[in-house]
């Protein structure tokens, strides 16, 4: 007779529903679903959601819930799951699409995908959630504030500029987005004075920041926001584990004779990829490491400079990322030269250093003729 291995509760979590999904597996890998059901993403529904698993829970079976990461809607629930000691699996969206277009599956609404993510949480293996701590949640909050503020600068300044090179110029307009720009000028000094006070109460943490901003012509608000978007790296194993998180992923598109346009993938963590923007020219600017010959080595070969500024984009946040892990400041008399990178430019795993077979080529297309470790070596 077939036994159990675990349950899976897959829910579709929205602003004020919960879609859940009630699933299992056995020692056959068979899935089938038990129960469905629709609650409220309130407090109250939260009780009700975990009296119903444990209603259909068979004892001593594990179990697990699968949620999507949908803005912040899913953080309250994923929290007081984890306070009463379940196991949390949370999923990038595009991920559990790709795997339910894998299932057949052509529709889509609240409860399929319900359905999706639980049968998805019974055959796989997923990582487990953990949640932010209270410094890191608040320093998220306070550079995606940043953000926001940055944004709506960007906007008061071309609608001023609109106004100014029009045929009349409103002056009332004017002085009024003139006002705007000042007020939001002081905000934006507010909140990075308020992400430095953040960063000062843990000693820990302001050892590696101020260890990661050694690199010249990287900022605080950079570091910050990278270090809160990550939960300080806590569940990344490996750097290309934050590759695809930040979506700085290559996406080939090639078949047989054919050759597409290779890109990054852009399914991550838009809130790394904007910081990492102007901290890349800088990179170049004020000639950090190899950076600038990186920089040159992509150009020459794509003709494109914005190309050459992502690819120093990636490597610097794998950098940020080493120099976190290891707490050490950064050495720009470091590195290797462009015979010793390798073809995925950052191919690290838990275990150790890959090696490179010999010939393999690199990157930008260079020659590998031994095997090496990757610029900044790994604790």
């Amino acid at each position: 007779m077939p036994t159990l291995l675990k349950h899976s509760v897959g829910i579709d979590v929205s602003k004020k529903d919960l879609d859940a999904c009630f699933s299992t597996i056995n020692n056959d890998l068979e899935v089938k679903i038990k129960s469905t059901k629709k609650l409220k993403n309130t407090t109250s529904g939260h009780k009700e959601l975990i009296a119903w698993v444990e209603k259909h829970r068979k004892e001593k079976v594990h179990v697990v819930f699968i949620l999507e990461a949908t803005g912040i809607y899913y953080e309250r629930l994923a929290i007081s799951l984890y306070n009463e000691g379940y196991e949390v699996a949370v999923t990038l969206p595009s991920k559990s699409k790709k795997y339910m277009q894998s299932l057949g599956l052509k529709s889509k609404n609240d409860k399929i995908d319900a359905k999706g993510l639980s049968r998805m949480g019974a055959e796989q293996k997923l990582d487990a959630w953990i949640p932010f701590s209270k410094n890191i949640y608040e320093l998220r909050s306070l550079t995606r504030q940043n953000e926001d503020l940055q944004k709506q600068k960007t906007a008061a300044i071309n609608r001023l500029e609109s106004q100014n090179q029009g045929h009349r110029p409103d002056k009332f307009v004017c002085r009024q987005l003139n006002c705007l720009i000042k007020l939001i000028d002081k905000q934006i000094d507010q909140v990075k004075e308020q992400i430095s006070k953040c960063i000062d109460k843990d000693p820990l943490l302001k050892e590696k920041v101020e260890n990661v901003m050694t690199i010249k012509g990287l900022g605080i608000i950079t570091v910050a926001t990278v270090v809160a978007e990550t939960n300080g790296f806590l569940l990344f194993k490996n750097q290309k584990q934050l590759v695809s998180f930040s979506g700085y992923d290559i996406i080939e598109n090639q078949s047989g004779k054919r050759v597409g346009k290779t890109r990054i993938s852009k399914q991550g963590n838009s809130h790394i990829r904007r910081a990492m923007h102007m901290p890349a020219f800088n990179m170049v600017r004020y000639k950090q490491g190899n950076m600038p010959h990186h920089y040159e080595r992509v150009f020459e070969r794509s003709g494109m400079k914005m190309k050459g500024y992502v690819a120093l984009q990636r490597k610097l946040l794998v950098l940020i990322y080493t120099l976190w892990k290891k707490n050490e400041p950064f050495d720009p008399q470091y590195h290797t030269s462009s015979n010793e990178e390798q073809k995925l430019l950052f191919s690290h795993c838990s275990e150790g250093i890959k090696k490179v077979p010999e010939q393999a080529g690199t990157l930008d297309g260079h020659p590998c003729n031994e095997s090496q470790e990757v610029l900044f070596s790994q604790s």
